[in-house]
């Protein structure tokens, strides 16, 4: 397992985590398998691998390709759990930077499972995102237990946009909760939002299911990142404070990174490019009160003249 280097209480992450089992900065409490094995050098952790499993913040993807792309053996393939879309002024998928730069096929796996529940075995549910039959069983059987069942869909677009757009939504339901609304308010954000992940879905692949959305990459996944997360949390924190998203992630996040601001600001300017944004008004707003200094309340201003 590839670690980012950093030195915790004077000590290397890496040397914690193989000495002691436990990623104390980034899962504290956990104890992890004694096979898995920390590794600071990306190249070393990717040499001989026959699945890459991809998870780190999307800003930092294209970077790790170019280190790692002269490695990777003939037949390796991907499988991204990276919640983000590449800014640009077209959609981009991250699998298919992941594609395009290493050449390997990439699939998703998507879903309602924040991190500390899984890794306290508590049941949770995830969407494999992978347009080959074959290995969808490949993928279903590595990550199925008990407590962590998957279901696969030959719908990897709409599975991945899924979880990158619905960290924008609880962007949106982070800002209600700091204007301290309540849930009929949140009900709303959720509906609205889910809407407008279904039409930009449709806008980027004219083969996007709607059955794809009621699978765990969808509805349940944006369920549980509006009530819980590091987005919402932080824009919670934004409308409470009036402190800058970017301090709020150094205080609140402990090294981790926010993805829904991001996000927003990748997808409004594809909306942009199209001369499509006031048809998305939620997601407008969001990069609105992000990066424009709107204030929160503009939100609802916004949402209120929308047909139902």
């Amino acid at each position: 397992m590839w670690v980012f280097e950093e030195e915790v209480n004077g000590e290397k992450l890496s040397h914690i985590i193989n000495n002691t089992h436990e990623n104390i900065k980034y899962l504290p409490g956990i104890k992890l398998p004694e096979n898995v094995l920390a590794v600071p050098d990306v190249v070393e952790s990717v040499t001989g691998a026959d699945i890459l499993i991809w998870v780190l913040p999307h800003q930092f993807v294209k970077r790790i390709c170019g280190q790692i792309k002269d490695c990777i053996k003939p037949g390796t393939v991907s499988l991204s759990c990276i919640k983000g879309l590449q800014d640009a002024s077209e959609i981009a998928l991250i699998s298919s930077l992941i594609h395009d730069e290493l050449g390997t096929d990439c699939s998703v796996l998507m879903g309602a499972n924040i991190a500390n529940e899984v890794a306290r075995e508590e049941f949770s549910e995830a969407t494999i995102g992978c347009n080959d039959v074959a290995m969808c069983e490949v993928y279903k059987k590595l990550f199925t237990t008990s407590y962590f069942k998957t279901a696969a869909v030959q719908d990897k677009e709409t599975v991945e946009l899924c979880g990158a757009l619905k960290n924008i939504v609880a962007v949106a339901a982070g800002f209600i909760d700091g204007m301290g609304l309540g849930g009929n308010t949140k009900a709303a954000i959720i509906r609205l939002g889910m809407k407008e992940m279904m039409m930009f879905c449709k806008l980027f692949s004219a083969n996007s299911k709607d059955s794809t959305f009621f699978e765990s990459c969808g509805v349940a996944d944006l369920i549980t990142t509006c009530y819980g997360g590091r987005n919402r949390k932080v824009s919670e924190a934004f409308v409470k404070t009036g402190k800058s998203l970017d301090v709020l992630e150094a205080e609140l996040l402990g090294g981790q990174k926010l993805q829904g601001p991001m996000t927003a600001k990748e997808v409004y300017h594809v909306l942009q490019s199209k001369g499509i944004t006031t048809s998305y008004p939620l997601f407008r707003s969001v990069y609105e009160i992000c990066y424009e200094e709107q204030p929160p309340k503009s939100l609802l201003d916004n949402l209120s003249v929308v047909d139902c």
